[in-house]
């Protein structure tokens, strides 16, 4: 079985950057020249998935701008003969076919994963948090459709953290049947670290059986007076296999202040046109820098 579509959730109202996120998509702050949402549908696209749906809300119109064509933007570049800045920009009208529908209402994760149903149309589909960019030498999400193609059933992509962090979490509860590879036996939303099954914390990257619509109609909000993915998902799992996958790759949560920094820093250092000279820069304000 394969996934052909995913889902991006994009409709929240990005409170943790106020007052940057008040008249546009926190989805849409760069991370050097490049917004965020764009680097995780890169991912999409390159783990062989062509069909997107960004659930968006009220103030994302940016989102929709970005990836659609901009005539006047390429007529311009092209008289000026920029080519390189107008390959950029016509290969982001070009790289998937990106779909919008809007969550009228803020009703949590579970809810916004809800307004997805026709799109998916009975079909599996992966779900990707905006929150969430990873690097590494093989994108995240093709490790996740990967084992959702030997099982073809739902597959969490989780990460390790410290026992500290636990409560900002869904944690898994399972048993490992192979490196890195488990069987979910419940799933705990923010425990306290005192309580806390494992320390293995869902990380924003999911393949997800169409069983989910239905139980999703019925789950009551939860945490937050939201109605919750992990909820909905501790159900699905009574009745279907559902299992987690220690995916490799670092990252970043971008949702954070910190997080954002760290991106932006190593995203930048990573670069061949701005990296050299933005390392000799850190060197200088930070001396003893490697």
């Amino acid at each position: 079985m394969q996934i052909r579509k995913a889902v991006i959730p994009a409709a929240g109202f990005g409170v943790r950057f106020l007052p940057a996120t008040k008249a546009q998509a926190k989805e849409m702050l760069p991370i050097v020249d490049k917004p965020a949402i764009q680097y995780i549908i890169e991912e999409v696209v390159a783990s062989g998935i062509k069909n997107i749906l960004v659930v968006s809300g009220r103030n994302k119109r940016a989102i929709e701008d970005h990836f659609d064509r901009a005539p006047a933007l390429e007529e311009h570049l092209r008289a000026k003969g920029k080519t390189e800045l107008l390959r950029v920009v016509e290969e982001l009208s070009d790289m998937a076919f990106v779909h919008f529908v809007r969550q009228k209402e803020q009703r949590g994760l579970g809810h916004a994963i809800a307004c997805a149903r026709h799109y998916v149309n009975g079909e599996p589909f992966a779900v990707l948090l905006g929150d969430d960019i990873v690097r590494g030498p093989v994108p995240a999400l093709k490790q996740l459709t990967g084992l959702f193609g030997e099982t073809g059933a739902t597959v969490l992509g989780v990460q390790e953290v410290p026992a500290e962090d636990v409560s900002k979490y869904g944690i898994l509860d399972g048993e490992e049947i192979r490196p890195g590879v488990f069987r979910v036996r419940g799933l705990v939303e923010k425990p306290s670290p005192s309580i806390a099954p494992s320390r293995l914390a869902i990380m924003g990257r999911y393949c997800i059986t169409p069983a989910i619509f239905p139980i999703l109609e019925e789950t009551p909000p939860g945490a937050g007076g939201e109605i919750q993915l992990t909820d909905a998902l501790a159900r699905l799992l009574r009745e279907e296999p559902v299992y987690g996958l220690v995916f490799e790759g670092r990252r970043y949560d971008i949702g954070d202040r910190l997080g954002y920094l760290r991106a932006t820093v190593e995203f930048a250092l990573g670069r061949t046109d701005v990296g050299p000279a933005f390392r000799n820069y850190l060197k200088e304000l930070l001396p003893g820098l490697d």
